[in-house]
């Protein structure tokens, strides 16, 4: 049986909608990846808009994402790219929990939430471990959750509310509209969905759909979730310009290393001091 696709109909309209909400993220990992001179792996790549940019900058890069809709999506956009752009892009199909590359990379990035799409323990643990298995020796990993709102009151829940609108390449406005459809506070996670409405002047002319499912985390649930993948803390931040992560974050952004990465095994220690 084939795994239906959630992003099936979301992926037609994933360009339009960031672009018009203008989001902060591709300068700060395009900066990362420039610093780690690559190569890099994007985990959760979607249609390019975080990778492409990195690859237009000359650093390789590899891209992974489970939807095959957003995959088909990035590689029609690269078909339009350089030559020299489209050399420096590979693109794979896979789960984020079990994908293996028979490669190490300088930068792994998961932009955008990716990881709020883990919604079990053994899934949390097993995105991270494995992103970390695919850095080399000096590599870094970094990527972004939302800072969680608990100032958002349950009654939303039901609610339909339009977050963004622009206009399509004929002249149509299209309106995406969201609706969180049921929340779980004990276990982190709501479910809820996209509406995406295009109008011809006054007019509906075409109405589509979209799921989203999505889990949140604590910085103290973060903390536990590094011990147990085996990862240090580098940095953090608050907000993609690098502000302080406090109460007045939006996001949580962590750069992470191996643990004990460099560092020599007590058994070696033990044998320099005899």
């Amino acid at each position: 049986m084939t795994k239906k696709d959630n992003y099936e109909v979301l992926a037609k309209y994933y360009d339009g909608a960031y672009e018009a909400m203008k989001l902060e993220d591709a300068p700060f990992y395009l900066e990362l990846a420039r610093k780690s001179g690559g190569p890099v792996l994007e985990i959760g790549c979607g249609t390019g808009r975080v990778l492409l940019p990195i690859a237009r900058a000359g650093v390789p890069i590899e891209g992974l994402d489970a939807s095959s809709t957003m995959l088909a999506v990035l590689r029609s956009k690269l078909d339009k790219e350089p030559a020299d752009v489209r050399r420096r892009v590979r693109l794979h199909s896979g789960d984020m929990r079990k994908f293996r590359l028979k490669k190490k990379f300088s930068l792994v990035t998961i932009p955008f939430r990716p990881l709020q799409h883990m919604y079990r323990l053994d899934d949390q643990i097993g995105a991270l471990t494995n992103a970390a298995a695919h850095l080399n020796r000096h590599g870094r990993l970094a990527f972004d959750v939302f800072f969680p709102r608990f100032d958002l009151p349950a009654a939303e829940t039901g609610e339909e509310r339009l977050e963004v609108e622009w206009s399509d390449s004929a002249g149509r406005w299209v309106r995406r509209y969201f609706r969180r459809d049921s929340l779980d506070k004990v276990r982190q996670n709501f479910t809820g969905t996209y509406f995406l409405r295009t109008y011809e002047g006054d007019k509906l002319v075409l109405e589509e759909t979209g799921p989203l499912n999505m889990s949140w985390y604590t910085h103290g649930q973060m903390e536990a979730l590094f011990r147990l993948a085996g990862l240090d803390l580098v940095e953090e931040y608050g907000s993609f310009a690098k502000a302080p992560l406090n109460n007045a974050a939006a996001e949580m952004i962590f750069i992470l290393k191996q643990r004990n990465v460099g560092k020599p095994r007590a058994a070696s220690r033990k044998a320099r001091r005899q």
